[in-house]
C-alpha cells in the first residue's frame, strides 16, 4: 500500500468515535517500534517528523526508513510534518513527499495566521497534500517548541469557523489544556472539553487534533528516577480523557514524550545491569521492543483505532 494522505483515516476516525495516533519519529527503532506494533493490531498509522527531526536523522534517511515500514507492513501510513513554522519548510517536505504538513502560525495574529496558512495551503492542495492548521497556544517544551505558561491560550471557538472557511485547511490543531514535553502539570489536568464540544458544534464533521498529548506513563519515569535520573513531579494527560476525546471530534492524537521515556529508561536500565556493554543492538534493540508495547497500548486502550485498517 502507497504512503497516504489521512484525509480517509480521519473521515473513517470521525465516523467512528476513534482517533489515528500521530507518534513522532526520529530513526530506525523508533520507526520500526511504532510500524510493528500498528501491524499487530491492524492500525492505520500517522508517523509525523519535527524540524528537529528532520534535521537529525536527515530528510532523505527518513523518508527511506518510513518506505522501508510501509512494504514490510503494508499498513497505510500518512507523513506528516509536526509544527511546521514557515513556508519553507512546509514546501520542502511538501517537495520531499510528505502527504500530510502542519503549518503552526498559533503564534501570529488571526489575520496572519490564516494568511500564512492559506498560503502553505494553496501549495499543498496543488499537489495532493493534506494541511493541519492551529489555533491557540500549548505550553510546555518539546523540540522546538517553548511555550511559557504565561503565553499559552485555550482556543477561541468564536475564531474557528472564520479560520477554516478563509484557510482550507483539512484539520485543526486546538489547545483545550494539553501541554508539550514531560512536566506538563503542576496539579491533576482539566481538560476543557466544554471548548471541544463548542468547537465540535461549529465545525460538524471536521477533524481536530490534539498535541501534547503523552501521558507520561509512570513506569518509565520511576524507572528513569531508579536508574540515575531526577524526573520528579513530571505528570501528563490522564488517557480516559483521551479516550474521551477521541470519542467527539479528535481524530488525530500526537504521541511523542511517552516514546522518548520508554526508549530512555529501557536504555538506563540495560546500562545499570549491563555496565560493561557497547554493542548498540543489546540496548537499542530492547528499547524498541519498549517503544511496541507503548504504541500498541495507545492505539488499543486508548485512542480506539486497532481493527481499522
Amino acid at each position: 500500500m502507497p504512503i497516504v494522505t489521512s484525509k480517509e483515516m480521519f473521515e473513517k476516525a470521525y465516523a467512528g468515535g476513534y482517533a489515528i495516533g500521530a507518534f513522532n519519529v526520529n530513526n530506525m527503532e523508533i520507526i520500526q517500534g511504532i510500524s510493528e506494533a500498528a501491524k499487530e493490531v491492524d492500525s492505520p498509522l500517522i508517523l509525523q517528523v519535527s524540524a528537529g527531526a528532520r534535521k537529525y536523522a536527515n530528510h532523505t534517511y527518513l523518508m527511506k526508513l518510513i518506505e522501508a515500514a510501509e512494504i514490510e507492513t503494508g499498513l497505510p501510513i500518512c507523513v506528516h510534518l509536526d509544527h511546521g513554522d514557515s513556508f519553507e519548510l512546509c514546501k520542502s517536505c511538501i517537495d520531499g513527499g510528505f502527504t500530510s504538513v502542519m503549518i503552526d502560525g498559533s503564534h501570529l495574529s488571526l489575520e496572519e495566521n490564516i494568511a500564512l496558512t492559506k498560503k502553505v495551503v494553496d501549495y499543498a492542495h496543488e499537489r495532493g497534500v493534506v494541511v493541519e492548521g492551529e489555533l491557540g497556544r500549548l505550553s510546555g517544551i518539546e523540540d522546538a517548541i517553548n511555550v511559557s505558561e504565561e503565553d499559552a491560550a485555550f482556543t477561541k471557538p468564536a475564531e474557528v469557523e472564520e479560520f477554516v472557511t478563509k484557510t482550507g485547511v483539512d484539520s485543526l490543531a486546538i489547545a483545550i489544556g494539553t501541554s508539550h514535553g514531560a512536566y506538563k502539570f503542576k496539579d491533576q489536568p482539566r481538560l476543557r472539553f466544554d471548548i471541544l464540544e463548542d468547537v465540535q458544534q461549529r465545525l460538524p464533521q471536521f477533524p481536530i487534533v490534539l498535541h501534547g498529548a503523552s501521558s507520561v506513563l509512570t513506569e518509565y519515569v520511576e524507572m528513569i528516577n531508579r536508574y540515575g535520573g531526577s524526573m520528579p513531579g513530571a505528570k501528563g494527560v490522564p488517557e480516559e480523557m483521551l479516550r474521551k476525546a477521541a470519542e467527539m471530534a479528535v481524530c488525530k492524537v500526537n504521541i511523542d514524550s511517552d516514546l522518548r521515556l520508554a526508549m530512555t529508561a529501557t536504555i538506563r536500565k540495560h546500562h545499570a545491569e549491563n555496565p560493561g556493554e557497547f554493542d548498540p543492538r543489546k540496548y537499542l534493540g530492547p528499547a524498541r521492543a519498549a517503544i511496541k508495547e507503548v504504541v500498541k497500548h495507545k492505539i488499543v486502550n486508548v485512542l480506539g483505532c486497532d481493527g481499522k485498517i
